[in-house]
């Protein structure tokens, strides 16, 4: 790279959309979250005394696969995507996220030590490399503390892979741990500082030079694309299930309530909002993203995800009984994605401030034991009936009729 390049680096403009590459990214993460489905439907399967670590074990991957996620989103709404070496990036991890999600179901067992090498790779390869860009500027700061907090925990990645069974389960765990503290704290590291202030807060309060800015259009528009990604695993899911034994009157009505449940998915995602900034293109309030964004939205995804494995599993036995497993993903699947919208944008859109949102996870709380009674259909129309009549009812709440930013 030459000087001026480094020098240039960092403080080009970011484009308000994705680019192309980052949409051809998502596409490995529609192979990753269908592993991860799978895994849950397994997990659903095995005997009930083992169905609290393999759950946990899925719940590790889905964090693992999201931290990479929205690590990369970060990093393209502050440098431009458009760089080649940004490129180069992007496709190494797109590359190395592939093959995460074909390690992915046996990473506890012969493929661990090749998902732990990859993913600290991955986690450790990024912010060293913006670093070394970043080395004539002030914002090389910013990627050496997220470098420093990966290292770390990339030590107990690879720790856990050098082990088996319940060590490796406590060293991941206790890595991940380590990578969710420092997103939430901001990356601190002593003599590092930023007068004070997080690294995301710097960024979006400082005008001082040497700090690099988020584009909140650009990450925002990311957050929207990869919503509708696992959105699509509802659609997969259910369609996949009917495909083989057919239709039939059950089947046909629980295809029905998992189309309303995306319906009402969508809705509630894109124009649910309590803010009224205008966007400067759309005219559609703007998505004003919450300082817990992130894990709003790894709680919204996984929410789908769990409706969409719920919805599947009806189709495919719809006769009862029904399982109280079966019931606590089918109605904790929305519950959790009301409560991560809730918190995606900014205070003003929590529950305490929303009454739809409030009122939906109040229903499916109370209808979630009474399922457990009736036949599994019973589970998927509920679901589908609450859920649609909270897009309804969000809708009179929220009369302002336009998707929030950016137009998909």
């Amino acid at each position: 790279m030459t000087s001026a390049g480094v020098r240039l680096f960092g403080h080009a403009a970011v484009p308000r959309g994705a680019t192309v590459l980052e949409l051809l990214f998502d596409i490995v993460y529609v192979f990753a979250l269908a592993r991860l489905a799978g895994r849950v439907a397994d997990d659903l399967t095995i005997v009930r005394d083992t169905l609290l670590s393999e759950a946990g074990q899925t719940l590790l991957f889905f964090a693992a696969m999201w931290m990479i996620w929205s690590l990369n989103a970060l990093m393209t709404s502050v440098y431009d995507p458009r760089r080649t070496d940004i490129q180069v990036v992007l496709l190494a991890t797109m590359l190395g996220t592939l093959v995460l999600a074909v390690a992915l179901p046996q990473a506890f067992g012969e493929r661990g030590v090749i998902f732990a090498c990859t993913y600290v790779l991955l986690q450790v390869g990024r912010p060293l490399y913006l670093t070394l860009a970043l080395r004539r500027q002030p914002e090389w700061r910013e990627p050496s503390r997220v470098l420093s907090w990966h290292v770390a925990s990339g030590l107990l990645w690879l720790c856990g892979a050098a082990t088996a069974g319940l060590p490796r389960g406590m060293f991941w765990t206790l890595a991940l741990a380590i990578e969710a503290l420092g997103s939430v704290t901001n990356w601190p590291v002593p003599r590092f500082s930023t007068g004070g202030r997080g690294i995301r807060s710097a960024r979006l309060h400082s005008n001082r030079p040497g700090f690099a800015r988020v584009n909140f259009d650009h990450l925002a528009e990311r957050y929207n694309q990869f919503f509708m990604i696992a959105l699509a695993e509802v659609v997969l899911e259910a369609g996949g299930a009917i495909s083989f034994p057919g239709f039939s009157p059950v089947r046909t009505v629980a295809l029905v309530a998992a189309f309303a449940a995306v319906v009402a998915f969508w809705r509630l995602y894109f124009y649910h909002s309590g803010t009224r900034a205008a966007h400067p293109e759309t005219g559609g309030p703007a998505l004003r993203l919450s300082r817990w964004s992130s894990l709003s939205l790894l709680l919204i995804v996984g929410g789908v995800i769990c409706t969409a494995v719920g919805f599947a599993q009806v189709v495919e036995h719809p006769n009862p009984p029904i399982d109280w497993a079966l019931v606590v993903v089918i109605f904790g699947g929305p519950a959790v994605f009301l409560v991560g919208r809730s918190f995606l944008e900014n205070p003003s859109t929590s529950l305490r401030h929303c009454p739809a949102l409030l009122a939906g996870l109040l229903l499916l709380g109370v209808a979630a034991p009474v399922t457990l009674l009736l036949p599994p259909i019973a589970a998927a129309v509920a679901v589908g009936t609450i859920m649609a009549g909270t897009a309804v009812y969000d809708a009179t709440v929220h009369r302002d009729g336009r998707e929030s930013n950016p137009a998909m």
